[in-house]
């Protein structure tokens, strides 16, 4: 029976060669942007507790024992040139309490620099910051930026399109078909481990679909705001309105989606925890892009090095064929699933490209 475009993929999406098609943009584009997504996936996790993270770093003030005169400002410029001579004086930071240490700050070639002065000598104490809250500053600069400023703002946000566009290929690859669909809600675990691994990708994308698009298209947002605000614009015209439009509420909840900002400590512990879905989802596809490409190739590789078939001692010469010393074998009924159908055999199963098996359809 010949079945309709819809019909097929409802029935038996497998075969149908846009989904095809889509597989393979799923599959590159994943191993593409896996890093990216890696890196991106587990600083954003951990920067949902920012502000927790702040305040257990953050320490006292620190100061120093108070000896002669404070230096003046272009003083303490001085002695931070001597021992930074390359790098270019950007701010004097004093507070109301003299005995507790001056911060400057030193730009060079469009990076910067805070350092710690003892403000009556005017020697270097180091960094004002403590390790702790240098590193959550450098997971926030990477996560929003790629710790490149402006252009590493743009690049996150071509990657947010990427990952929206692995999210809608990844919705249409996930559909088994009408028969089978409750199997890719869980991963199957005994059996085959291709299998397995199929299945924890499955299960693992469709119960995270709706966070992780959320945050590749409100990643998108962040980056490049100006065509969703003249959506809003144009739906929703500043003169016909009066006050904080709609559009605008809905936009401010791109944004606190996208970073966890609400409802507390529930929402932020199950953000940080499904923020590493992504990095499953890109092992296991990892696993199915090694499986279904590099091994290939491997093997492939390796017949081309074997010696060639008149020199093996198993192969059949075409002159023992001809002479009738020996027949070629038949090629079986389960060797050919087409052949089985004609002759009306048991059907066997068919290995799909995601390593799940359905069956032949009449």
């Amino acid at each position: 029976m010949n079945w309709t475009l819809p019909g097929r993929l409802w029935r038996n999406p497998q075969n149908v060669w846009a989904r095809r098609a889509l597989f393979q943009i799923h599959l590159w584009a994943g191993i593409g942007a896996g890093i990216y997504i890696l890196l991106i996936s587990v600083s954003g996790s951990v920067i949902v507790f920012r502000n927790e993270l702040y305040k257990s770093f953050v320490r006292p003030p620190l100061v120093v024992e108070p000896s002669g005169t404070p230096l003046t400002d272009d003083e303490l410029k001085a002695a931070a040139k001597r021992a930074y001579p390359s790098w270019t004086i950007a701010n004097v930071w004093r507070v109301k309490n003299p005995n507790q240490v001056v911060e400057i700050w030193l730009e060079r070639n469009k990076n910067r620099k805070q350092r710690a002065f003892n403000p009556y000598t005017g020697a270097d104490l180091g960094n004002p910051d403590p390790a702790g809250l240098r590193f959550v500053l450098w997971l926030v600069d990477l996560h929003d930026n790629l710790l490149y400023q402006d252009i590493g703002r743009k690049v996150n946000g071509a990657g947010a399109i990427l990952l929206t566009v692995l999210c809608i290929t990844g919705a249409v690859i996930w559909w088994p078909g009408i028969v089978s669909w409750r199997r890719s809600l869980v991963a199957n675990w005994t059996g085959n481990w291709k299998r397995f691994n199929w299945g924890l990708h499955s299960a693992l994308g469709f119960w995270s679909f709706a966070f992780v698009f959320v945050w590749a298209v409100s990643g998108i947002y962040l980056v490049f705001p100006d065509p969703f605000t003249a959506v809003i614009d144009y739906l929703q015209p500043d003169e016909a309105q009066r006050g904080l439009r709609a559009g605008d509420e809905v936009l401010r909840w791109v944004a606190r989606l996208h970073f966890g900002r609400f409802a507390g400590w529930p929402i932020k512990t199950l953000w940080f925890l499904i923020g590493f879905a992504p990095v499953i989802l890109f092992i296991t596809g990892a696993i199915m892009w090694w499986n279904r490409v590099i091994i290939p190739l491997l093997a492939e590789e390796g017949q081309l090095r074997r010696k060639p078939a008149a020199e093996d001692a198993t192969a059949v010469s075409p002159a023992e064929i001809f002479t009738g010393l020996t027949t070629p074998a038949a090629p079986s009924i389960e060797a050919s699933p087409y052949r089985a159908r004609a002759s009306g055999a048991a059907q066997p199963p068919l290995l799909c490209e995601e390593g799940n098996i359905s069956q032949l359809e009449d």
